[in-house]
């Protein structure tokens, strides 16, 4: 089966402005956390620490993988082991396994320790043929059973001695990566120690460490996209615009708001960005299956951040599900830490405007006087110039909505008859009511 990863990938070097993002839920915090990894167990109480099991950890890989509303799951190499090569889970499945294949001191997060407070020192716990076939020396031919994605971090902290060695480290992996065919993608932390850079210089420090350090690499060594802290519009077109084939992602931070998350991924994709990589936001929410619909729904134009708040809120009471915060709170903007040990998020006053009901109203109306398009959840026409995909059938239209709840797996076909195409609802016959209408069957508010 074709990866939607490598469709995605390749769409975007052929045309940036093709509109394709990628979306990764990382579930490998059992190697930053460790027992603390899967988050805390409903069945705790107040006053007691009880944390749900490995086993649940990676149930909840299956469920958000089997929805295909993420492109990648990253995991850590035990787990990778676990469901890629023992389950052979990820072989009819559009969803790409990746394993983090290293685990810098910056996020050796054990309870009581503070190794994450010194500067970072490069380590490797997994290994390529560990993530490849499972065990060391793996044959050419066997390279393929496992996973063959990798997320490879560094953390510069404006110190030459420090510094060296992570580049030095990094050299090494992308040699030993380049002769077995292992492919990776790059993060790049903010320095984990104080002021080590002025932060009003720290996105433009990064950017330059960014290209000077790949300015030395040639293509077969290069990283398939980069993962970094989202330092605003400025810093981020600015490391877009500089090389057109560098694919520039995001990494989600601390968990925050919900509208955190949401804000984060849709300004993170209007100025450039083409991948998002969630870790706690998408672990801590209260239903991690719609929430990472609502992602989707943001980043194919389809609802904007804050209606996705009070939407998101509406599917939580119509499951049951208490929300961790009122919406009233879940709709502000935080400020938040964006290490990978960072402290809790500090209110800002940020508020966003109220709306009058939790719906999606006309979100993916087309703009007045625009075109249809023939795919029409980007608006815009194709290029004449860009190449064609490689599955030409336009697989990024609204999908229903996937919960764990079986009450909430509703079909089109029990929907009240909406103008369609091809089977697919067609936003640009609609009326408006009748996209309400169509929106508010899918998330069951009709």
């Amino acid at each position: 089966m074709q990866k939607s990863l490598d469709r995605k990938l390749a769409a975007i070097l052929a045309d940036p402005n093709c509109g394709e993002f990628i979306i990764a839920d990382a579930k490998d915090a059992d190697m930053a956390t460790g027992l603390g990894a899967p988050g805390a167990s409903p069945e705790s109480h107040p006053g007691e620490v009880r944390f749900k099991t490995l086993a649940q950890y990676r149930e909840q890989m299956r469920i958000i993988a089997r929805s295909e509303l993420v492109d990648i799951m990253l995991m850590s190499a035990s787990s990778s082991h676990a469901l890629t090569i023992e389950e052979r889970f990820f072989d009819n499945s559009p969803v790409t396994p990746a394993v983090r294949a290293n685990d810098t001191t910056d996020i050796h997060l054990a309870r009581g320790g503070h190794y994450h407070e010194s500067p970072s020192r490069p380590f490797r716990t997994a290994n390529i043929d560990h993530i490849q076939c499972g065990y060391l020396d793996c044959a050419p031919e066997e390279r393929t059973r496992g996973a063959n994605l990798g997320l490879y971090s560094v953390t510069f902290n404006n110190d030459l001695n420090h510094d060296l060695i992570t580049l030095e480290r990094f050299h090494a992996f992308r040699e030993e990566a380049e002769r077995k065919g292992f492919r990776y993608f790059l993060e790049i932390f903010d320095p984990n120690v104080p002021n080590a850079v002025p932060p009003e210089i720290l996105p433009r420090f990064l950017n330059d460490m960014i290209t000077r350090m790949l300015a030395g690499v040639a293509p077969a060594g290069r990283p398939v996209f980069l993962k970094l802290v989202y330092h605003g519009p400025r810093a981020m077109e600015e490391l877009v615009r500089f090389d057109p084939r560098l694919i520039v992602g995001v990494l989600g931070g601390s968990a925050g708001t919900t509208r955190d998350a949401f804000q984060l991924i849709h300004d993170a994709q209007k100025y450039g960005a083409k991948v998002a990589l969630f870790g706690r936001k998408i672990n801590g929410a209260e239903n991690q299956l719609a929430f990472v619909h609502f992602l989707r729904l943001i980043v194919e134009h389809q609802i904007g951040p804050a209606e996705a708040v009070r939407a998101y809120h509406a599917v939580l009471e119509r499951l049951g599900l208490r929300p961790h915060r009122p919406l009233d709170v879940d709709l502000q903007e935080t400020a938040q830490s964006m290490s990978y040990a960072g402290s809790a998020p500090v209110m800002v006053t940020k508020p966003s405007t109220p709306a009058a009901e939790p719906v999606l109203v006309s979100a993916v109306a087309p703009a007045p006087g625009a075109k249809a398009s023939a795919c029409g959840c980007h608006g815009a026409e194709p290029k004449p110039s860009a190449a064609p995909p490689a599955d030409s059938s336009c697989k990024c239209h609204a999908r229903p909505l996937v919960t764990e709840s079986s009450a909430w797996r509703r079909t089109v076909a029990r929907q009240q008859p909406i103008p369609s195409t091809n089977g697919w609802p067609d936003f640009a016959r609609m009326s408006a009511a009748e996209r309400l209408a169509y929106h508010r069957n899918r998330l069951g508010l009709g």
